[in-house]
Order: structure tokens, then sequence, then C-alpha cells
């Protein structure tokens, strides 16, 4: 470690990260957990001994080794970084951070790559399940990170990634409604607790006492209010199965109105006590899920779905489309089935070299 790691920093999504070859860290997690801390700058409410940006979406890292099994080409282990607080987990997916595994795999040589298409298929070894990565490379065989792509929360354009996931549902909880039902109320107020690739709590925002578009900025001033929400995600975390979940970063919580911008749905989201600038890959998915979903919160406030179950969700900087098909909604909750999900995100290579911790 005192010779640094081998570390590429990609934008993923609306996220940014340390990506990183598994074999190139320890394969005891203490010390490698002890060495990622003191690479990103943690903790430190600045980061400002480390690589980390300040905030939750730039103090992640994504560990990438090869698959194990002949279902997936490579292997994406996530890991949330505290800022201010000295911890790591591996207790949720990162959806955004996804995007730029497929490239990373193979710049690195995981994955060999030509002229045309790539296809990387990528096992989420935090929560199980498998994305297939679709992205285009250049003459030289590696990815082309130029294009005419746009998504809100990045500014500029990028090369499209393409990201259709199989097996989420219910890969942290258990069930794509771990609760069994499609709306619980937790202290009278109305909830899907909703699992679909990352575990969230939506919820009406006039339920909450606010408009659903405000700033980030205004709802983290608004101390009633996320006293409010995080009383109500701790209740919704034991309902989950999640268990205690006061020092975890799941389950996130949506707050969601009537769109203000010709999509779907507005939403605003605790990850889980920021409010996030946009919102989350997996994340959009389940709240996409919800929304799909008759009784719920999500729906009640939602304008018609688009063609082929698209869903658009808005958010703080913009807008997400996410594609989720459903089986059996006119049914009992528990008979409803996530057939396919997919998104179209974006990364773009920042740096590639050493990266040195602490001694």
């Amino acid at each position: 470690m005192a010779e640094g790691v081998r570390c590429m920093v990609i934008r993923g999504g609306t996220s940014k990260g340390a990506y990183f070859l598994a074999a190139d860290l320890p394969e005891d997690h203490t010390a490698r957990d002890a060495f990622l801390l003191s690479m990103m700058g943690t903790p430190d409410i600045r980061q400002i001994d480390g690589i980390g940006g300040a905030h939750p979406l730039t103090s992640k890292v994504a560990v990438v080794a090869p698959s194990a099994d002949d279902e997936a080409d490579v292997e994406y282990l996530f890991l949330q970084l505290g800022v201010s607080k000295s911890f790591v987990t591996d207790r949720q997916n990162c959806g955004n951070l996804l995007a730029g595994v497929g490239p990373f795999a193979v710049e690195r040589g995981l994955v060999a790559g030509s002229a045309g298409l790539a296809e990387v298929r990528i096992r989420l070894l935090n929560t199980g399940g498998v994305a297939t990565a679709q992205f285009a490379l250049g003459d030289d065989g590696l990815p082309r990170y130029d294009g005419d792509c746009v998504i809100a929360g990045v500014p500029g354009t990028a090369a499209p990634i393409e990201l259709e996931f199989a097996g989420t549902a219910g890969s942290s909880c258990g069930a794509l409604l771990p609760t069994g039902h499609a709306v619980d109320s937790i202290a009278g107020i109305e909830v899907t607790c909703v699992d679909n690739g990352m575990p969230v709590v939506v919820l009406r925002a006039s339920d909450v006492g606010v408009d659903g578009g405000e700033s980030c900025a205004e709802l983290e001033a608004n101390a009633e209010l996320r006293g409010h929400v995080e009383e109500l995600r701790l209740a919704a975390g034991e309902l989950m199965g999640l268990g205690s979940v006061g020092e975890l970063t799941v389950p996130k919580m949506t707050l969601v109105s009537a769109p203000a911008n010709g999509g779907t749905l507005r939403t605003r989201t605790f990850i889980p006590h920021r409010c996030h600038d946009a919102i989350g890959v997996l994340g959009a998915v389940s709240v996409a899920t919800a929304a799909l979903i008759p009784g719920t919160p999500a729906a009640a406030v939602s304008a018609p779905v688009g063609t082929g179950g698209r869903v658009t969700v808005e958010h703080p900087t913009g807008s997400l489309d996410a594609t989720v098909q459903l089986d059996g909604v006119d049914g009992e909750p528990s008979g409803i089935v996530a057939v396919r999900s997919g998104i179209l995100r974006t990364a773009r290579k920042l740096m590639d070299g050493i990266v040195f911790g602490r001694d």
C-alpha cells in the first residue's frame, strides 16, 4: 500500500468513484477498508487529505474482478464510504457507478474489445442479479466516451451506455414488495416499501408537509422534515426486514409529487440523510416500479406511463427514464413479478494512475 495502488477515477452516471481491480487491493477486508478510507480522505467533512469530493455521491468505490461463473463476464462490488464518518458499507448497489464498470473492464483487459459495440455482463455482488451494459468501442478496441447523449445532472454530452437488469427484484429485502403489501401505513402516512435493485420507501411529499418541488438546500435546511423522514425510515427498515438501519445507507426515502416538467412523477430523494441532486439509477427503477402498481402513493401522483412501461422520473436537476415491465399487477401484491428493467446512462474516464493512502 505504501507504493500506491492502481486506480481509475470514472464519472459514472451522476456519481463519481474510484475503480479498482480486486487483485490490486488487500484480500483482508479490514486492511482493504482502512486503505480506501485513507485514500478517500475519510473521516473529514472536506476530505481534504484524499481524493473524495466531500459528498456521498463522490465518496464511492467500485471493485471489479473476472466473474467466477458463466452467467457474467465480470463481478462488481460497490462500496459506499462515509465522508465525515469513518465507515465502509456494501449493503447496497450503485447503478450510477455501474455505468462505468463495463468500460473499466475493457480498459483493464478483463473483457476483450474490438471496434464496434461491447456487451458486458456484470454480476452485482452486493445483492445478486446480473446487469448487461452495452456501449460503443473505438477502432482501437477501447471505450468511446464522447457522444451526443445527455443525462440530467451531468454537464455536456457523452457516449450512451445502455443498462438492462435481471434478477434485481428483492435483491436486498428478499421480495419486490418486502412487507407483502403495495401500501403500508407508518405513523399514519401511506408508504410503499419496494426493492427492485434498491430498497426505497416512497411517500407523497404533501404527507410530510412539503410541496415536492423544493431545492435540495431547502429540504436539507428543514430540520423538522429531516427528523420526520428519518423516523419513517427507521420504522420502514424494520418492516422491510433490514433490521436496525440507523447506521445503514438503506432504505432510501423518496418523496413524490405530481410532475412539473412533462414527466411521469416528480421526486426528491434522501440518501438517506442528504438530499440527492438527482436520483440513483436503481433507486429510480424502484420508484418507477412503485408508480406502475395501482393504489400506491407514487401511482396516485403520476401522469400516464409511457409506451413499454417507460417512467420519466423528474428530479432536482432534470429527469431520468426508467423502463420497467411488471406482470401480475392486477392481482395480489405477492404475485407481482418484475420481468425486466432498463435505463440509459453515460460515463467518462477522468483519471488513470496510482493513488496513495496515508501510511
